[in-house]
């Protein structure tokens, strides 16, 4: 497992991350605990050192779970989890005012139940779960951010930013106030790598990548006639005409590159690593045969130059 510097913090996070938004019990349906803390130990025994979790992801169950596994091994392993909006509005396309979503007082509750949970003394990376660069010069949620540093509850800040608004971090980017960015970016949605990806190289800040597959997109794994379990977020995710989409996209990718379905989700992830900004890739892995197939597609490296060339035709420009 090859390791890359997150940004100005210093950190050397494991190339391939472990996302747990699966194993919380919510949103993604079908988790069970004692298969989600086998693949969470087998990540770790791979190499991966970094573990991306958050206080929503069922409830706090994510994080016991992360935390559960982290204070039994001896390898030193990193730890992000993410604060709520107070009023759960993850939304920014109307956003209310920083101290209505980030209030100081509710970004240390949520931060002091996120350490309960995990069982742990320090969080490595705190971040806000949705942001807008409305926010940048407003509220006291900076304040509160350098409180918990100076407490040595945090030892790093980022913010999460939403689908398809690819500059809503870039003023914060360029103030200085975080350490690392959070982001989709896959073979369909590249719109980050126009501006945002750019300027945290410039200002040496670390890049996390989550959905690399496109929430099973770019597995090669779906169908048109593919469904999901009751609740699961994936029925809105591919509403209407979307899954049909996806699937036709997707096998258009595999005709290009002239790869066969189990191919496809390798291709994907080694995507992602051939872009220079990146620190890390978060993959929601919820078996065993996940994480190894993940930890095989990464060992081999980032796609060379030519076939990364040919995915970047295939970017798909979706709205929320």
């Amino acid at each position: 497992m090859r390791h890359r510097t997150l940004g100005r913090t210093g950190l050397r996070v494991s190339e391939l991350g472990y996302g747990a938004w699966g194993i919380g019990g919510g949103g993604w349906i079908g988790a069970d605990d004692e298969t989600s803390l086998q693949a969470l130990r087998e990540a770790i025994a791979s190499g991966v050192n970094f573990i991306d979790t958050a206080l929503v992801y069922g409830d706090g169950h994510s994080e016991e779970l992360v935390g559960e596994v982290v204070r039994s091994v001896s390898e030193d392993i990193l730890v992000a989890t993410k604060v709520p909006p107070a009023d759960r509005v993850w939304d920014i396309k109307d956003p209310a005012p920083a101290d209505q979503r980030f209030p100081a007082s509710w970004v240390i509750e949520s931060t002091e139940t996120s350490l309960r949970n995990l069982g742990l003394d320090t969080i490595d990376l705190q971040q806000f779960h949705t942001w807008t660069d409305a926010w940048v010069d407003e509220g006291e949620w900076a304040g509160a951010i350098e409180t918990l540093k100076a407490a040595g509850k945090i030892r790093f800040f980022g913010v999460s930013i939403r689908p398809y608004e690819p500059r809503s971090a870039l003023a914060l980017i360029e103030s200085g106030l975080v350490d690392a960015i959070q982001l989709i970016y896959n073979v369909f949605d590249q719109g980050v790598a126009d501006e945002l990806l750019p300027a945290a190289l410039e200002h040496d800040v670390g890049i996390i990548v989550r959905v690399p597959f496109d929430e099973g997109g770019l597995t090669g794994r779906l169908r048109p006639d593919t469904t999901f379990p009751p609740d699961d977020f994936r029925n809105d995710y591919f509403a209407g005409d979307l899954l049909r989409e996806t699937c036709e996209r997707a096998d258009a990718i595999m005709a290009d590159l002239e790869i066969e379905e189990d191919k496809l989700a390798n291709v994907a992830l080694r995507f992602c690593l051939a872009q220079p900004a990146v620190s890390t890739v978060i993959a929601g892995m919820r078996s065993l045969t996940n994480v190894h197939r993940n930890v095989a597609a990464v060992d081999e490296g980032p796609l060379d130059q030519t076939a990364v060339e040919a995915l970047l035709a295939h970017r798909w420009d979706r709205t929320a």
